[in-house]
């Protein structure tokens, strides 16, 4: 089979190779998986330059998230799921091999059937975004008729969080910093967008609200936006913060405004959420995508051969919309832009 891999960690331009492996075979408990669409995420390209540390393997297939179709199945799995669609998360956690490649072995947990009318594009936009959002909305109860201010509602977290807290019927606010990126996240179904360098979040949120604030944030960057969360949270409200920007940031508390407003600061790392929790967000986005309520944008395709330029497009923060690396795709002159769920 195809696969891109690297042995070593660093620029994608110097490590990302494209090589012939064998296809890989299940074990007991896994499937394997023919991959149409695998997804590119941020924590792909940390691994990728050791933001998170040193690589635990001598060699990688990158890419925690992707689609497909289950071809093998190994022993203890029910014969019935070969020739099911699926959409997979955490394929190269705590091992080498991910999705991108053209196939890739996973506990079968981690192969979630896909409706019939959904493409493999967007289910390669699930995963690690998905889950991560559903964690910072629901770890503590049902948001229906709550308020939402999601930090940074282009990104791929961002954007799954707007989609999922309307699909639950909250009413969502959100920050970007351009154009492009406010009709992406009017498109995602925001009910307010704010360019936070243009407009005074806190002024427009709390309008918003008649004063009161906003039940949950969603936080993308807390180190650069804690005091404009504090004064948008309503009492007693909650900062769930998924991403950092560097492995030494730090962030000084305000612990007496913290004790006066009685909030929650929750951090979410999802690689390392229980897995009783990870298997209710996984249904309830499951339940989001056959109600057609997830619809992601879709900002670049690319073949497989042309990992390298997916990767340097992500870490360059210019595409709006998820990534999708495309390991049967035959590579053309140039990417392929594409709308929301093409």
């Amino acid at each position: 089979m195809k696969a891109a891999y690297y042995e070593r960690q660093g620029n994608a331009s110097e490590v990302l190779r494209l090589g012939d492996f064998p296809v890989p075979q299940p074990g007991p408990g896994e499937v394997r998986v023919r991959i149409h669409a695998s997804g590119l995420n941020p924590s792909d390209i940390k691994a990728r330059t050791g933001f998170s540390g040193p690589s635990a393997f001598p060699m990688v297939i990158p890419h925690q998230d992707g689609a497909g179709v289950i071809d093998a199945i190994g022993a203890g799995v029910t014969p019935t799921r070969t020739g099911e669609r699926v959409w997979l998360f955490e394929a190269q956690s705590r091992r080498p091999f991910g999705t991108a490649a053209e196939y890739a072995v996973v506990p079968e947990a981690q192969a979630v059937p896909l409706p019939g009318n959904v493409s493999f594009e967007v289910g390669a936009c699930l995963g690690i975004p998905a889950l991560t959002a559903h964690r910072c909305l629901f770890s503590d109860g049902d948001i229906k008729g709550r308020a939402i201010l999601v930090q940074g509602g282009a990104g791929a977290v961002g954007t799954a969080a707007i989609l999922l807290a309307k699909w639950a019927g909250a009413w969502v606010a959100t920050t970007v910093s351009t154009p492009a990126q406010a009709d992406a996240a009017r498109r995602a179904g925001a009910d307010l967008v704010i360019n936070r360098r243009l407009q005074d979040v806190v002024a427009i949120v709390k309008s918003a609200t008649r004063q009161r604030g906003v039940d949950r944030i969603v936080e993308v960057s807390l180190q650069d936006n804690l005091g404009i969360d504090m004064r948008c949270l309503a009492n007693g409200g909650i900062i769930s913060s998924y991403a950092v920007g560097s492995a030494a940031d730090q962030v000084p508390l305000p612990l007496l405004d913290a004790m006066i407003a009685g909030c929650t600061f929750r951090f979410v790392y999802i690689y390392t959420v229980p897995a009783a929790a990870k298997s209710a967000a996984v249904s309830a986005i499951c339940r989001c995508l056959e109600d057609g309520a997830y619809v992601p944008t879709i900002g670049m395709q690319v073949a497989l051969d042309a990992i390298v330029e997916a990767h340097q497009a992500q870490e360059s923060g210019q595409v709006i919309g998820k990534i999708i690396v495309r390991p049967s795709l035959v590579r053309s002159h140039e990417p392929t832009d594409v709308q929301p769920n093409d």
